[in-house]
């Protein structure tokens, strides 16, 4: 397995320049992780701005490609102000010590999970289509989204993914500041990210293009991802 963190312990690399789209986040990051030469890799992409990226890793990798479900818990009022996550399996992660800042009781939040939850419940159905997640035990999975800001939907997909018993876990990242990769490294076995700017205020910020992707996007590269029969034999 990759030595953890490695990438970025000490002074992080900065680079310059932005990336054009999220499929040349994909295939930047397949070329990392393709040197990795990870043991059976299973890419886990984050709907909906992750799967294009991670259709690009699954095909360099000739890996499984599926979705995995997590979505923000905001603020009442300000849905941007993340204070935790919801994902698959019932997971509930709520920051304490941010949403008391922030001025919110845990049961004031109530209503914001179960919105979310029933989002999640949402896309698991349209997504999928009532096919079951990808198995991942004894694979390598690989976690995938587009970008991060602070990085904690993402912590709450490494949990998620691990309760699947994979044989490890790596992020890859279109674009993320230098403390959340510090963070994520503390989670994951490996973390792998396009651009590393120093300040990051939005995602967006950093493509020349980052259009919209609807659901129907979201379905169609999942109809074209490798089957997990074919990347098993891979």
């Amino acid at each position: 397995m990759a030595t953890h963190g490695a990438a970025y312990s000490g002074e992080p690399p900065l680079r310059a320049g932005r990336l054009r789209d999220r499929a040349d986040a994909g295939r930047r990051l397949a070329e990392r992780l393709a040197s990795r030469r990870l043991v059976a890799p299973a890419v886990l992409a984050i709907p909906r701005g992750g799967v294009p990226v991670g259709a690009e890793i699954a095909r360099r990798l000739a890996a499984p490609l599926d979705v995995l479900l997590v979505r923000k818990v905001g603020a009442p009022g300000d849905p941007e102000y993340g204070l935790g996550a919801v994902g698959e399996g019932g997971l509930v992660r709520i920051d304490e010590v941010r949403a008391r800042e922030a001025g919110f009781a845990r049961s004031e939040l109530l209503p914001v999970v179960r919105a979310e939850q029933a989002e999640l419940a949402r896309r698991v159905a349209r997504f999928r289509g009532g096919r079951p997640a990808l198995d991942v035990r004894g694979r390598t999975a690989i976690v995938v989204d587009d970008g991060v800001a602070t990085g904690g939907t993402i912590e709450t997909a490494v949990e998620i993914v691990r309760l699947r018993g994979p044989r490890g876990v790596v992020v890859a990242l279109g674009v993320a500041p230098p403390e959340a990769l510090r963070r994520l490294e503390r989670l994951a076995d490996a973390v792998e990210a396009a651009l590393v700017p120093a300040h990051l205020e939005a995602v967006g910020q950093w493509y020349e293009r980052f259009d919209q992707v609807d659901d129907a996007d979201v379905v169609g590269l999942l109809a074209r991802g490798p089957s997990t029969d074919a990347a098993a034999g891979a």
